[in-house]
């Protein structure tokens, strides 16, 4: 026999409001099994809306009843986060949400044609909490009955916990309730809010006991007439940025479920999957606004943020990652703009064009306050409480609008400009690795194998001796002594630029010793202010002369006016200023015929470090570099400059 059986009539089944997780496996419970009628765990005032509301999804909507007496429901008002004034309206809601496991039955229970009963106590004093118990991710890897087993030893009697009168007399009515449906009904199946299960299991107990004791009826006429006192639940539309409010689930992932559910699609893969394609998605419209300026996010970083955010779940005792904790993982790892991309997106609700589809009034909440048409700010607790929720502050970058852009454009000196010089630090140390791989590069072409006599060398070449071995020779490497230096070092990071994209052409002489010689075709900088002073550009392609020294202007030299492209410019001035016999040169793709021919032309030889040897991330990084008006600007310059 189930855990949730009580006799051969009543199967009794808790819910933990406000996850999909638990939703999903209620309903496929539900499926399996045959019944005649469903108690739900709400009062029969709200009955009407509810099913209203539900019969409107995937449009989300909220049933709320104003409390009768102004002054009820301030007992659980002492638990919250937040203090309201006790002079403020007060009431209860349910929130029609597709993730909510009472929603989900009742929902199930509408598309199966099997009656709906409605059992709660119509009182307005509510507990605005649930109890601490273990995620409900659990639920993907057990059953249903050993998870709420589990959770026994958590649940306390309801005499120890806050609003003990209104818990003790709505499990006293739904016990009620449940008994007088037996007379009508020969399998029924009843919902109730996980920590009253026990208790419940035991009133029915001995309700059954006392069965023909007439005090259930009593009760049952004594709520009948308070129900006709109460004030009517009304069903309002939600305004999109009370979503997150409102909802068990993120937004984001709600939508998801409701998008499988249409494509009938199993939900277990949403909520497993959900959040990599909430990263895909915050990645789409990141890349759309930003275009090449977009900091590239690779699967390889979204899989390296997902684990960082698993880490920090588990050090904060969950299984399922908390919305704040998502956010400050993406800002850490990708930057402020992308996560303000994700907390966007992660906000959204997909089916938001069903909202108006019946003329509904919208309303806005947040914490357990909602905004009511002519009642205004009132004090709201949820009928199915989920998950508490808290508030934390998260400091991201600003959008820079347009207007200030345009203030920031006309106020630009065009005879001042200068570098930042913490990405002139990150830019100098990478030359030295590129300079660094090309002479490793010109080592190993000057390599060669010989065959063993007395020396060893360098170590054995496997590769050569298996070659000969029909007639036992050994062969050993030879590397010589790498000669000569590269002190000019080529960087294409676009392997066809456009002249149209790349119109800004300049070199930089340096401030100090450790700095190179720069020429460099980028992005107009004017066109991307970020702050007063401060504007961005992205590198098509850069040449450093180490160590430095004044040379002319190479986009205004006449001596390399027989190049046509951008690339054979920057080539042609490196062989030209290079001291050195080799030019190390980063890109794409190899060098063509052209640019051997140039180098050629000026006595040198191109030494060609591919591009793919680097982390796409770090490149991507090194190509946006930012433009000060001024050195004075560096003073207050970091307070507007963070990596996308």
């Amino acid at each position: 026999m189930s855990v949730f059986s009580l006799g051969s009539w009543l199967t009794l089944i808790p819910v933990v409001h406000g996850s999909a997780a638990y939703a999903s496996a209620l309903r496929k419970e539900l499926l399996s099994r045959s019944f005649d009628a469903l108690a739900v765990p709400l009062p029969e005032s709200f009955s009407e809306q509810v099913i209203r509301g539900v019969e409107r999804l995937p449009a989300l909507s909220l049933v709320v009843r104003r409390n009768a007496l102004g002054q009820d429901g301030i007992e659980e008002a002492a638990g919250w986060e937040q203090e309201l004034p006790e002079a403020m309206p007060r009431g209860t809601y349910v929130p029609i949400d597709p993730c909510q496991g009472v929603i989900a039955a009742i929902r199930m229970a509408l598309g199966e044609r099997i009656a709906i009963e409605w059992i709660d106590s119509e009182g307005d004093s509510i507990e605005n909490h649930s109890p601490v118990i273990a995620d409900c991710y659990a639920i993907r890897h057990t059953t249903l009955e050993r998870f709420c087993s589990a959770m026994l030893p958590a649940i306390g009697p309801p005499s120890l916990g806050l609003g003990s009168s209104s818990i003790l007399e709505r499990i006293e009515t739904m016990a009620q309730r449940i008994l007088a449906m037996r007379a009508r009904y020969s399998r029924i199946v009843a919902l109730c809010p996980l920590e009253t299960w026990p208790w419940l299991r035991e009133a029915i107990g001995k309700g059954q006991e006392n069965a023909d004791n007439r005090e259930g009826v009593v009760g049952e006429d004594r709520e009948d007439t308070r129900r006709q006192d109460a004030p009517m639940a009304e069903l309002y539309g939600v305004d999109p940025r009370s979503y997150l409010f409102m909802l068990g689930e993120l937004p984001f992932i709600t939508g998801l479920i409701e998008q499988a559910r249409q494509d009938f699609e199993d939900d277990d893969r949403v909520v497993a999957e959900g959040l990599k394609e909430l990263f895909v998605t915050a990645r789409s419209s990141y890349r759309q606004e930003l275009g090449n300026r977009a900091r590239q996010i690779t699967p390889l970083l979204i899989s390296q943020c997902l684990k960082y955010v698993r880490n920090q779940t588990l050090l904060d005792r969950r299984m399922t990652p908390s919305f704040y904790t998502l956010a400050k993982s993406a800002q850490q790892m990708m930057g402020d703009t992308y996560t303000s991309h994700l907390v966007n997106s992660a906000t959204e609700y997909r089916f938001d064009s069903y909202e108006q589809a019946d003329g509904l009034e919208t309303i806005r909440m947040g914490i357990g306050v909602g905004q009511l048409p002519g009642t205004g700010p009132t004090a709201l607790v949820s009928r199915l409480p989920g998950p508490p929720m808290q508030w934390h502050s998260l400091e991201l970058k600003r959008p820079v609008q347009k207007k200030d852009q345009r203030r920031w454009e006309s106020r630009w000196n065009p005879y001042m400009q200068c570098s930042w010089p913490e990405e002139d630090t990150q830019i100098e140390s990478f030359r030295n690795r590129v300079a660094e791989r090309a002479r490793q590069i010109l080592g190993a072409d000057l390599a060669r194998t010989e065959k063993f006599t007395t020396s060893i060398m360098d170590g054995l070449d496997l590769r050569e001796t298996l070659r000969h071995w029909y007639d036992g020779s050994l062969y050993v490497k030879v590397n010589p002594p790498s000669v000569g230096q590269v002190n000019v070092t080529v960087m294409i990071f676009d392997p066809e630029p456009d002249p149209r994209e790349y119109s800004w052409r300049a070199t930089w002489f340096s401030e100090h010793p450790d700095e190179s010689t720069l020429a460099f075709f980028a992005t107009p900088f004017h066109r991307q202010m970020i702050g007063p002073g401060i504007a961005m550009a992205n590198y098509g392609g850069s040449m450093f002369i180490y160590p430095p020294r004044p040379i002319v202007d190479i986009w205004q030299d006449e001596r390399l006016d027989f190049t046509d492209t951008l690339e054979q410019r920057l080539v042609a001035a490196a062989c030209l200023h290079s001291e050195s016999r080799h030019v190390a040169l980063m890109s794409p793709t190899p060098p063509g015929q052209v640019l051997k021919k140039i180098a050629k032309r000026y006595s040198r030889k191109l030494v060609y470090v591919p591009l793919a040897h680097f982390s796409d991330s770090v490149i991507q990084q090194l190509r946006i570099f930012h433009v000060l008006n001024g050195r004075h600007v560096r003073s207050y310059a970091a307070n507007f400059i963070r990596k996308s």
